[in-house]
């Protein structure tokens, strides 16, 4: 009984030396009453600090002790005061303002001193960069979305709904807050934790993974890249040959002067910053920056402004940040006013810490798993970023709103493909119901998904259909089970009696097309079949870069034919036939690999592959094994796959994506298990696809393809500095497109129709034009061998179709 005691006592007495007071107040102009918003705060002689909300409003979180608490503003007086921290405390300061002329600043006819400044605070950079090894560092982030309608958001997405002329007033409509710990290690390691993570009742926690480490963009650094495009920093390297300077002021901060410089892109036409840098005297360390993102940087002009708001403090001698904020707002096509906010504030840096590289692994964010679990007392504790007044009204607004059962009409959409009924389930949309082709003819098909069932485990989709034409009812089970801490191993169950698509696999268009395609120009581009059977199989990671799989899967394969002649238009016009397919039994045990070197986010549920922190390539591998003697299949037959996707930046926002894909057999292949290269219909176009061959029109069982894309973006037209070209925010890729393909007798033996055969490789050449606002790119494609139909195509490339 003693020792239980001992230790109770002992555990409270660590928890009240460990417990923290709040320590709240404002920043004001002395003069003038206004508040100074993101004045900063720190405790002298500590690496403890914070800095103000947009309000001029400041939240410290302290153990019991003495401190000395001081504020500070460029130009402005700081001032400091001591405080005993034993219950929450209220510290209001008034800073007067100071300057100094700007006549003290020394001038030399026909030499620009703000360029003497901006050369020594690059010389300053470099030798930051030099001193900084590592550091470890604190971060509150706070973030909302305002829009004029209250949104929904999915999983890892927010939604927000276009309609009519949009001119109300914007609110906020989206919250949420993250405590995070940031290491980095030079070269270039980086890791961030998140500790606790709240958010407004309509987001999910899976979208709460923006961290102070990740959203940071220092200025110290050559680029910074915004809207997946970088950026020129004002002093980076290149920075004097990229941007014009001028000193707009001289100001002072207690015993330090600062320069404020005004600057801007030499050509208006370059994308980059335009705004202020304060720049200390001396020093010559970054005190401040308070920038825009030109036209040039705007992507497809959405954006009405776009400011970024950083601030510099020295910890042991080394300038860091300690914040980051951007402010945006935008008008989508003049349907959806949209803004944006990211609050981020920096505290507690350790400089240059010993941190082993073992430390930094494939997990570059990692949300710890009690982290949205956080009770409203720790939340006191650890505030930093007081919520405004707008924010506090945010949220009560939204949890009401929540609170409210929705109806099904809520969330009904003619245009939607899915409605939602419930957090788990929702139905086919009205526009995916009704389907039309030459073999079923006029035909419905019922969806019913089911999803995030058992926390976030089971998933699944129901589909019921019927075809008039050709009579028959089909339907599909498709459900799987997602086990391991991060959900990382998968359970697969496929029971189905219903018609495919033949090569499926190269399929890149929606069923909506086709319909549309049949009922106004009598143009079906797929062909079909009747399965019936199922498939049962396991995946999971044996490792954090390699996943293995086993399926089995029995089937039953028969041809399907031409059942209507309907059209609403071109009525004279006559289907094509439907090819035959090889009518057998295939019963088949596949085991496949993924290999994916990408670093991944743990975000509380799942483990997410990203592309940051590099370009790595996806190899993924499959045997499939077709046995009489084993499994009673009609047919032995084996067939190997493989496939490479690899993307990387090349220069600025250009980049280059390479997909190769090989299939080879040994035996019988039946023609529906066969690989075709991926086709497009007419007037269309898809990305990482064969725009010169149509679908379905080449197919093989010994296939090698290479699928090459460059994406030059807007950067081509800029580069070139093609007059009015260069601000029309025009996109501009090229493909090039390789394939070899060829049928070994076994499989021509069996075969049903004629093939195309490519036994010297194929090459096609081209190029596509769009524009960043819209969501299609004109394509103009050339064969550059194997000369007959179809030797120059022009085609639409558009998720839509």
């Amino acid at each position: 009984m003693k020792i239980k005691l001992t230790i109770l006592f002992f555990l409270l007495a660590f928890s009240l030396w460990g417990q923290k007071f709040p320590v709240t107040g404002s920043v004001a102009n002395a003069e003038t009453g206004e508040r100074l918003s993101f004045a900063n705060l720190r405790i002298v002689n500590s690496n403890i600090g914070t800095a103000a909300n947009a309000e001029g409003v400041y939240r410290l979180n302290l153990v019991k002790g003495k401190y000395k608490l001081a504020a500070s503003f460029i130009g402005f007086i700081s001032d400091t005061v001591e405080i005993t921290v034993d219950k929450e405390r209220f510290v209001n300061f008034n800073l007067k303002p100071t300057s100094i002329e700007l006549s003290e600043v020394k001038i030399t006819p026909d030499v620009n001193p703000a360029i003497a400044i901006v050369e020594k605070a690059i010389a300053a950079k470099h030798n930051r960069d030099k001193a900084l090894r590592s550091y470890i560092f604190k971060a509150y982030t706070k973030g909302n979305i305002k829009t004029t309608k209250d949104i929904s958001a999915g999983n890892n997405s927010v939604g927000i709904s276009i309609g009519k002329k949009d001119t109300a007033k914007l609110k906020i409509t989206g919250l949420l807050e993250n405590e995070s710990v940031s290491y980095f290690k030079k070269p270039d390691y980086q890791k961030d934790i998140i500790v606790a993570q709240k958010q407004s009742s309509n987001f999910p926690s899976t979208i709460n993974i923006v961290t102070g480490g990740r959203i940071i963009q220092n200025f110290y650094s050559e680029s910074v890249r915004l809207f997946d495009k970088p950026l020129p920093s004002p002093i980076s390297d290149y920075a004097l040959s990229y941007y014009y300077y001028y000193i707009e002021d001289s100001l002072k901060q207690d015993d330090k002067k600062i320069y404020k410089l005004y600057f801007a892109p030499d050509d208006e036409s370059d994308p980059g910053f335009y705004g202020n840098l304060y720049i200390v005297d001396k020093s010559f360390d970054l005190a401040k920056a308070e920038v825009f993102i030109n036209a040039a940087a705007n992507p497809g002009g959405i954006f009405n402004t776009v400011k970024i708001f950083q601030q510099y403090s020295p910890f042991d001698g080394i300038n860091m940040p300690i914040d980051f904020r951007i402010f945006a707002e935008g008008n989508f096509m003049g349907l959806a006013k949209f803004g944006f906010e990211l609050n981020s504030i920096m505290y507690d840096y350790q400089i240059n810490p010993k941190i082993p590289d073992d430390f930094f692994d494939e997990v570059i964010i990692k949300v710890l798993p009690d982290a949205g679990e956080k009770d409203s007392l720790y939340w006191k504790s650890v505030l930093t970023i007081p919520n405004t007044l707008a924010e506090i009204e945010a949220y009560k607004r939204i949890d009401s709103l929540e609170a409210v059962p929705k109806s099904f009409w809520d969330d009904f959409s003619p245009l939607a493909m899915s409605i939602r009924l419930n957090e788990n389930f929702s139905v086919s949309g009205p526009l995916w119901i009704y389907y039309f082709n030459r073999v079923s003819g006029h035909s419905f098909d019922f969806k019913v998904y089911g999803r995030n069932l058992f926390n976030k485990r089971l998933y699944g989709t129901l589909h019921l259909g019927y075809g008039f034409n050709d009579k028959k009812f089909k339907g599909e089970l498709k459900s799987y089970l997602l086990l391991g801490e991060y959900r990382t191993t998968r359970v697969d169950i496929d029971v189905y009696n219903t018609m495919r698509v033949l090569f499926e696999e190269s399929d890149n268009y929606n069923i909506l097309t086709s319909t549309i395609t049949n009922l106004v120009n009598k143009y079906d581009f797929r062909d079909y079949y009747y399965s019936k059977g199922f498939r049962l199989g396991i995946k999971g990671e044996v490792f954090p870069i390699l996943n293995l799989g086993l399926t089995y899967e029995n089937r039953t394969d028969n041809s399907a034919f031409v059942t209507t002649d309907f059209s609403i238009f071109n009525r004279s016009k006559v289907y094509r036939e439907n090819p035959e397919i090889f009518e057998t039994k295939i019963a088949s045990v596949s085991a496949n690999f993924k290999l994916d070197f990408r670093k991944f986010i743990e975000d509380g549920y799942f483990r997410r592959r990203t592309g940051r922190g590099g370009a790595y390539p996806i190899i993924t591998g499959e045997v499939t094994r077709s046995s009489d003697a084993l499994l009673g299949s009609n047919y032995d037959f084996t067939t190997y796959q493989a496939s490479l996707r690899w993307s990387v930046s090349t220069f600025k926002s250009a980049s280059l994506s390479v997909k190769v894909k090989g299939f080879y057999s040994d035996g019988p292949v039946p023609y529906q298990m066969m690989y075709a290269l991926p086709g497009n219909i007419e007037w269309g176009g898809k990305t990482n696809s064969f725009r010169t061959i149509r679908f379905g029109e080449t197919f093989g069982d010994r296939v090698a393809a290479v699928n090459i894309e460059h994406h030059f973006n807007d950067e081509l037209f800029r580069a070139l500095k093609i007059p009015y070209v260069k601000d029309w925010r025009l996109r501009f890729n090229v493909h090039f497109n390789v394939a070899w393909l060829d049928i070994s007798d076994k499989s021509l033996a069996i075969l049903p129709r004629e093939p195309v055969l490519f036994k010297k490789p194929f090459f096609e050449l081209g190029f596509g034009i769009g524009q960043a606002l819209f969501p299609m790119t004109f394509e103009f494609t050339w064969k550059l061998n194997h000369l007959g139909r179809n030797n120059f195509v022009f085609g639409i490339n558009t998720f839509a179709l």
